[in-house]
């Protein structure tokens, strides 16, 4: 951390930061969806058409209560903002969650047109993003100090 500069959470429970508490839960969903769009497309048993729309429904939810803590945090502290890695991990979360939640409503549909092509496409797409939002935010709390309590 540079000069030992600490950020404090804005969002936080017991001077717990609630975004990265947040933030494991659509992740692990985003990644399960692809996961059971591959085995759909590749066995065409609907039971996986099913597990990926449920995986997308919990990770929008928990996305979206992950998003509201993220912007408290972004919005209520200017010194958050000022890190480099800031608005890009915004704007790139944004665009994942977004995506997301077209993925979602594209698996509400009923059967095959539910995940091939475009709710596989979707799913690898936002999955690929994960990892770069996730690097940016890991560089916001190791290198920045962003929600650090000591």
């Amino acid at each position: 951390m540079k000069d030992d500069v600490r950020v404090h959470s804005t969002a936080q429970i017991a001077g717990h930061p609630i975004h990265p508490m947040l933030v494991p839960i659509p992740i692990a969903c985003f990644f399960g969806a692809l996961l059971t769009d591959i085995a759909y497309v590749a066995s065409a048993e609907i039971m996986w058409a099913d597990f990926s729309a449920w995986l997308l429904v919990v990770g929008v939810v928990f996305g979206v209560l992950a998003a509201i803590a993220g912007l408290t945090d972004f919005f209520g502290n200017r010194m958050v903002r000022a890190q480099p890695p800031g608005w890009p991990h915004l704007i790139g979360n944004a665009v994942a969650l977004i995506l997301a939640i077209f993925n979602l409503m594209i698996h509400m549909r009923d059967g095959w047109t539910s995940v091939w092509p475009t709710g596989l496409v979707l799913s690898v797409v936002t999955v690929l993003i994960l990892p770069v939002t996730g690097w940016l935010g890991w560089a916001m709390v190791y290198r920045h100090g962003v929600g650090v309590a000591r």
